[in-house]
């Protein structure tokens, strides 16, 4: 629902990334001076940032023009791209990203022209579970409402999504109550891991596909068991089962697990919105 924190979470994953390895931040540099967002600033420091309106178009998203020119998704190569909002967005803009979000890059032709751009970012996407916002017993939608609502986001985009978190409205206790957690704590987390990720050779476990991912999820067969059921239940598609599976690996990895265990795979489907099936094959 409105005002419970979606934004101000999102605003915040950037503080608790690794820095900008030189290769990458010789990356960004590139970009930012294509795009005219540099002057003599020196090198990248900061993974970028970016957050478009929900009025832009494709071309804005992905890049386009007779120039052509980078979109919103290259200029958060390395960083992070923030779809506030997310079902107000134009449903063809949103669908132009789905090649770029899978491949890590988008070519653009114009005019016999071609132009490759990097799209390597980290998709975070809010939005609210009605139109009214509110949700639940309290949503105040017509069917017709829920209906046009749940059309703007389609299931091939949704299936990209890994991680798919409800944000409740929080309790006068939980307003005055003290931090759970420092950013800097996390952060020490998420280079631990990515430093467990670099010694398989890859920047991160985003990178794994196929019998490489399969290697380095060294998963139990509890696990193996578990993921193979979820799957013939339906719900999961082929694509959402790998996906499945290198999240589990890099909750292992947080934990500093050397192998997949069941108890990982769950976490990562739970994220997925698969509990009732998790539920329903005795997981």
């Amino acid at each position: 629902p409105p005002g419970t924190g979606k934004t101000m979470l999102a605003r915040r994953i950037p503080s608790i990334l690794p820095p900008l390895e030189p290769d990458e931040a010789l990356e960004v540099t590139r970009i930012q001076s294509v795009a005219g967002l540099r002057a003599d600033d020196g090198i990248a420091r900061v993974r970028p940032f970016r957050a478009p309106h929900p009025t832009i178009s494709a071309a804005g998203l992905i890049g386009g023009g007779p120039g052509p020119s980078p979109g919103e998704a290259t200029l958060a190569h390395g960083g992070v791209l923030f779809l506030d909002e997310l079902a107000e967005f134009d449903r063809r803009a949103l669908e132009a990203l789905r090649q770029p979000l899978e491949d890590g890059h988008v070519a653009i032709v114009r005019q016999n022209r071609v132009a490759r751009y990097p799209t390597r970012c980290a998709l975070v996407a809010a939005t609210n579970p009605c139109p009214c916002g509110r949700g639940g017993s309290a949503c105040r939608c017509g069917e017709a409402d829920l209906l046009r609502h749940a059309r703007r986001l389609s299931g091939p985009l949704l299936d990209r999504i890994d991680l798919v978190v409800g944000v409740e409205r929080p309790s006068t206790a939980d307003l005055g109550g003290a931090p759970v957690t420092r950013s800097a704590d996390v952060r020490a987390q998420v280079i631990a891991a990515r430093r467990l990720q670099a010694e398989r050779g890859v920047r991160c476990n985003a990178d794994l596909r196929g019998a490489r991912l399969r290697a380095a999820a060294a998963a139990t067969d509890d696990a193996r068991r578990l993921l193979d059921r979820v799957y013939e239940a339906g719900t999961l598609s082929a694509r959402g089962r790998e996906r499945a599976l290198r999240v589990a690996r890099t909750v292992a990895d947080l934990e500093g697990a050397a192998r997949v265990e069941a108890g990982h795979l769950r976490v990562a489907l739970a994220y997925r919105r698969q509990d009732e099936t998790l539920a329903r094959v005795g997981a």
